[in-house]
């Protein structure tokens, strides 16, 4: 049985190899029509893909769209490890955490 490593225990190498599986099976699970399982490898890919982010670009206090969710703007309060907490802007004011992957700047040119 081979033992699984953590995300953060990966070279970017092994990461984007991980990404690239996980993208197979969400591929085969939706063509498939298991949805639950086809979200369950869309998160696992976000979260890898936030592995490959350096947490260093994303800035307390700065917008950023929320990429996959057209529309919807996150206000980052503070960041703890890959994931951002704030809110959405036009909502509640929820904390909530997301993963650093699906932060994508509204700052012209990047």
């Amino acid at each position: 049985m081979e033992i699984e490593k953590k995300y953060s225990e990966m070279t970017e190498h092994e990461l984007y190899s991980e990404i690239g599986r996980l993208r197979e099976k969400a591929r085969k699970a939706e063509q498939l029509g298991i949805l639950n399982e086809f979200a369950v490898y869309q998160r696992k890919m976000v979260m890898a893909q936030s592995y490959l982010v350096d947490p260093s670009t994303i800035e307390p206090g700065e917008i950023y769209r929320i990429d996959g969710d057209e529309g919807m703007f996150f206000q980052v309060d503070y960041l703890k490890g890959h994931f951002a907490w704030g809110y959405r802007l036009g909502g509640e004011r929820a904390d909530e955490a997301l993963p650093i992957a699906m932060l994508k700047s509204v700052k012209a040119g990047k």
